[in-house]
């Protein structure tokens, strides 16, 4: 499915995968910031790949923080 990936996910998605969200948590805005766009432009992107690559990202909630895991 990775063929079906946007420009734009394919660049969050590794971004993602270099960045070390299970021990930092993941920031919609430090995203937004990093990507010089909107959060809803980064919410919709997760949300995508999520769906497009199940098997190569996790998403989870501990402690009170979102982490993000993708390989």
């Amino acid at each position: 499915m990775a063929e079906e990936l946007t420009e734009f996910e394919a660049r969050l998605f590794a971004w993602i995968c270099k960045s070390d969200f299970e021990e930092v948590a993941w920031s919609s805005k430090t995203a937004a910031k990093s990507f010089k766009c909107k959060e809803e432009k980064i919410y919709e992107g997760v949300a995508s790949l999520t769906k497009k690559l199940p098997n190569r990202i996790q998403i989870y909630y501990e402690d009170g923080k979102v982490h993000i895991a993708a390989e």
